[in-house]
């Protein structure tokens, strides 16, 4: 009898370990893919078992969680939501997330471990935090006015306060309500249809996400790349460029929409955008120089965040002088989100000094206390401060003198650059319209906000479309509502 007690014994002893060799299969080899498993729905449960996090606009939420009683209790909500989308993104049970709901998901959903009290106190106590806050750098007028400015024209916005790199304004249109990805009914999957099939792109963050030739607002540029190599060293002088320009080593020839233009002087050429005095003065400058110049405003840089992940501007390495011709004047293959634009618009208002553009102040945790904060990073310096100097008296000059004087604002100090991009098949597309642009008033010691504008379908005929008749008055909403706020 002692033997067959021996015999069960050692044969429950070795269930025993085959027990515990299986529990540490599935609890330790196996944890990772069952967790990651979509049928295992406890992830989720938990996830949505709480209000996640709101994201916080000049003291104000912008979002909220709603209540469903349902097994993924809780749904995202949007206050504005069109007005806002292009920052917030959207948080869904069945998409994801996007823009800041994605970039900052571990605060809002609380799973950040720098929101507990203490460290290892989820670890220990297997609670789960209250979600977090995002308080943005937002203006909340000049988010309107961007808004309202572009009146449902596809089209896009980005203001910048130039000292620090704040994002005061980041508006795409035509948008849409984020909340309509909320939930798990099926309207969710029949919203996220239309929206994906819409021709005009609600979802596509153009601020952020499109890249389209930047057209004469990029001579700010090149002019900054001529005068820091001595390519030309008074504004006042005249040039030496044909009208028309024949582009290196071609028969091609470029010409010019307004008079005057033959051998003109920068400061003329800058004010009435003469194209063939830039594409010369680009090819004269030369590739090297050019390309240097662009990659320090921003241009080519593919690790650029907001913190949402933003496109890449892109400035050709590899041309030959006629490419770099048309590369000078924002055509060719050169390409510009409008942030990018913002960008060089803000680095010319804060003396040549390119600031990395951020949308988070801070985050908190739900009791307001700070978790991380946002701060003033330079990237680059784009050009010496006295060649931004002189881009400022050129740019203000625009503005007083020249194409932009639908963005000029009384009593205030308003420099700009406008932009008609031509795109297409044989540049049969209706041009973009754009404006770049920076204010500063009377009692400012420096600019206090740097904009860029582009309109895609402006309503006009094609003869009349540009940066001055279309995009330089959303600008300049966007600059007085900043410098009354």
């Amino acid at each position: 009898m002692t033997r067959y007690i021996r015999h069960a014994a050692a044969f429950c002893a070795l269930l025993l370990v085959a027990l515990l060799v299986n529990a540490t299969r599935v609890q330790v080899v196996q944890s990772e893919s069952l967790d990651d498993n979509p049928a295992n729905r406890r992830g989720a449960i938990t996830r949505f078992d709480q209000p996640r996090g709101d994201i916080m606009v000049d003291g104000r939420t912008v979002t909220g969680s709603k209540d469903t009683g349902e097994q993924l209790r809780y749904e995202r909500t949007y206050t504005n939501g069109p007005l806002y989308a292009p920052v917030t993104g959207f948080a869904s049970q069945v998409y994801g997330t996007t823009f800041l709901e994605h970039a900052e998901d571990d605060i809002l959903s609380g799973t950040d471990p720098m929101l507990a009290p203490l460290p290892l106190w989820n670890d220990i106590t297997r609670s789960q935090n209250p979600g977090g806050r995002v308080v943005t750098t937002l203006n909340p007028a000049a988010q309107q006015a961007a808004y309202s400015g572009l009146g449902g024209k596809k089209g896009a916005v980005a203001a910048i306060e130039p000292a620090t790199g704040k994002i005061l304004a980041l508006v795409s249109t035509p948008s849409y309500d984020p909340g309509r990805l909320s939930g798990t009914s099926s309207s969710v999957t029949r919203s996220w249809s239309s929206l994906n099939s819409d021709p005009d792109k609600p979802m596509l963050n153009r601020a952020l996400r499109q890249t389209y030739p930047p057209g004469s607002t990029f001579k700010v540029v090149t002019a900054a790349a001529a005068l820091d190599a001595g390519t030309v060293t008074d504004l006042d002088a005249p040039t030496e460029s044909p009208d028309p320009y024949t582009l290196p080593g071609t028969s091609t020839q470029l010409s010019n929409e307004v008079e005057g233009c033959t051998d003109a002087p920068l400061r003329y050429a800058f004010e009435w955008s003469c194209n063939t005095v830039f594409a010369k003065l680009g090819a004269d400058t030369g590739l090297a120089p050019m390309a240097s110049t662009a990659q320090n405003f921003g241009f080519n840089d593919g690790d650029l965040k907001v913190p949402s992940s933003v496109a890449t501007s892109h400035f050709d390495t590899s041309m030959d002088k006629a490419q770099l011709a048309l590369s000078s004047i924002g055509q060719y293959d050169t390409r510009a989100t409008p942030l990018q634009m913002a960008m060089v618009s803000a680095a010319v208002a804060s003396g040549g000094s390119v600031k990395s553009p951020y949308l988070v102040d801070r985050t908190t945790t739900e009791d307001g206390d700070t978790v991380n904060s946002g701060g003033t990073k330079t990237l680059h310096q784009a050009m010496n401060p006295g060649t931004a100097m002189q881009l400022r008296e050129l740019m203000t000059d625009v503005v007083e003198e020249g194409t932009g004087k639908n963005a000029a604002i009384p009593g205030v100090t308003v420099g700009g650059k406008t932009g008609t991009a031509q795109h297409g098949v044989d540049n049969s597309g209706t041009p973009y319209a754009w404006f770049i642009s920076w204010a500063q008033g009377p009692d400012d010691g420096e600019p206090a906000v740097a904009v860029a504008v582009v309109v895609e379908d402006a309503s006009a005929d094609r003869g009349d479309i540009s940066g001055g008749g279309s995009a330089a008055p959303v600008a300049r909403a966007v600059m007085e509502s900043v410098l009354g706020s």
